[in-house]
């Protein structure tokens, strides 16, 4: 029996966030609301600010049409479980990031089509009517990120302790690679599949690498002005560095139905957890300033 990625996504996600919820107890979470301060200046930066940085670049660096849609609908899909793995590796403040993917989640049902319409218009002068199913979206959240988290969770209250010990280690390595994999077989089957393409666009490179490290520095600079803990600002960061590239591909093939459009999810999915577990990890270690100021 043969899988593809649209297969093994869902399974591979939900294990992958099983695999986090076993470093965090219900107390991260609530501490996350309590102080709800991280939280709603994380949604800020990636619902406006990621944006609107994303509409800056195309409208100063020269490109394709296309592919400025492009940028704009990969900058309308913030988060995913990508961003709550990198953080989990970095030792970030995982609560935060998870919390953070499960509401963008829901509100990108308004922002991808509010946002790339007007780039439409903008860009290519036509109007295209994008719809998100709600309920699609839910149950989707629902089995692949919170009820694995919760049960990973649960597992790590209650759960046998010298087991959790033994399989902390080894996760660290596992998780991730179980996400490589299947993005790896994304990127090479199916719509995924532009080995030519990509060579032939490889200047879009120079630009997406831009956004990249453009959007993690400002998020995290954002949440340092805010007054943010260090381990809350870089945390911030991983999550306008790593985009939903798997959403923007989707809408991109059968919503927009354009193979150039996608070309520029494919391009920055194809780097970009590279570059913001780096850029992340640098940001970790570049100062620690908690003590200077607020512990929000």
């Amino acid at each position: 029996m043969q899988y593809n990625s649209d297969d093994l996504m869902p399974i591979a996600i939900a294990i992958i966030m099983f695999g986090i919820g076993l470093n965090l107890q219900f107390r991260d979470f609530k501490r996350v609301f309590i102080y709800p301060k991280a939280i709603l200046i994380g949604l800020a930066c990636q619902m406006l600010l990621l944006p609107a940085l994303a509409f800056l670049l195309v409208w100063i660096w020269p490109m394709d049409p296309l592919y400025q849609v492009g940028i704009i609908l990969i900058a309308s899909a913030p988060g995913g479980t990508a961003s709550n793995l990198v953080t989990n590796m970095l030792q970030g403040r995982v609560a935060l990031s998870v919390s953070l993917t499960s509401f963008n989640s829901f509100l990108i049902l308004f922002s991808i089509p509010a946002l790339v319409g007007l780039s439409l218009e903008l860009f290519l002068g036509k109007h295209t009517t994008i719809e998100l199913g709600f309920g699609d979206t839910f149950l989707q959240i629902l089995f692949t990120v919170v009820l694995p988290v919760i049960a990973g969770v649960l597992v790590n209250e209650y759960g046998p302790q010298k087991w959790l010990a033994r399989s902390r280690q080894p996760l660290r390595f596992i998780l991730p690679g179980i996400l490589l994999g299947v993005f790896a077989l994304a990127f090479f089957s199916g719509e995924g599949h532009q080995g030519g393409a990509l060579l032939d666009q490889w200047s879009l490179l120079i630009p997406l690498f831009c956004f990249n490290l453009i959007t993690m520095a400002t998020g995290f600079y954002v949440a340092r002005w805010s007054q943010l803990r260090h381990d809350g600002a870089f945390t911030i960061a991983v999550e306008m560095g790593l985009q939903n590239s798997a959403l923007a591909i989707f809408i991109a093939t059968q919503v927009l139905q354009s193979q150039e459009i996608a070309l520029v999810s494919i391009l920055y999915s194809s780097f970009s957890f590279f570059t913001t577990f780096l850029g992340a990890w640098l940001l970790k270690h570049y100062a620690h300033y908690g003590a200077a100021f607020g512990q929000k």
